[in-house]
């Protein structure tokens, strides 16, 4: 049998996010990632005020099982799923939200700018975006670019041709925005802070085949892959394949 699992659903469909679900919860590796980014997540509760909690692009995740009162949204209708809408033009109120959380997200909206003046309508302050996002890294760069179906180009801009909800992306959005043009993020979103950028996961994700290749270990080795992630991630931040970044409105 071949490692890549025969899918044979678009991917800008919702079934194909659905059959997403059902992957991510089978899989041992997988389940524990998400399970790791989500508390890591929660652990910024206490440090934001009293307000709306939203996660954008939930698609096929269960960070409602950490926090109960979270509003899960996505672009497209899914089950489970509290709202629908896109991530530009979101039905909240002006200052009402505490935290939009974000996993593989960022990089599919097509509008950067319009999505961050977005943010900073919505959000109070204190609020935070909080994101899990590619790494544009050395290691990263490599996986992305040669053995991921979607557009990775450190040389492009803060938008980019709408397509479909998945199909439409450049994974290397967050970088583009957050690093390679801090200045200009700086000086046109002055009521926000850039308050982390943190590079992990070199391998736990891509030993775990994501929703698209078979598991490549078996799960009890996980303990083992998880030691060896902060090892490598503590030598260099260029091992990595994803990165955290916190924005905070001030």
């Amino acid at each position: 049998m071949g490692l890549k699992y025969k899918i044979d659903l678009p991917l800008d469909s919702p079934e194909r996010t659905i059959l997403h679900k059902e992957i991510i919860t089978r899989k041992r590796f997988l389940r524990k990632l998400y399970t790791k980014w989500y508390s890591s997540m929660v652990s910024e509760l206490d440090h934001i005020p009293e307000g709306i909690l939203v996660e954008l692009g939930s698609g096929g995740g269960f960070f409602k099982e950490f926090i109960p009162n979270l509003i899960c949204s996505d672009i497209l209708d899914l089950p489970g799923n509290d709202m629908t809408f896109s991530a530009l033009d979101m039905p909240f109120e002006n200052n009402s939200v505490s935290a939009i959380f974000m996993i593989d997200t960022f990089h599919h909206i097509p509008d950067s700018e319009k999505f961050l003046a977005e943010a900073s309508r919505v959000l109070k302050k204190g609020g935070v975006i909080m994101m899990i996002e590619p790494a544009n890294s050395c290691w990263g760069r490599f996986i992305y670019k040669n053995f991921h179906h979607e557009p990775f180009d450190p040389a492009g801009d803060w938008s980019f041709p709408l397509s479909g909800p998945m199909s439409g992306a450049n994974g290397a959005l967050p970088w583009i925005v957050f690093e390679r043009d801090l200045e200009r993020f700086s000086n046109d979103f002055q009521g926000f802070e850039i308050s982390k950028i943190k590079y992990h996961t070199p391998f736990l994700y891509l030993l775990s085949g994501g929703v698209s290749f078979r598991q490549l270990l078996p799960g009890f080795t996980y303990g083992f892959i998880h030691l060896l992630d902060r090892i490598a991630s503590g030598i260099s931040s260029q091992f990595s394949m994803f990165v955290t970044i916190k924005v905070r409105k001030g």
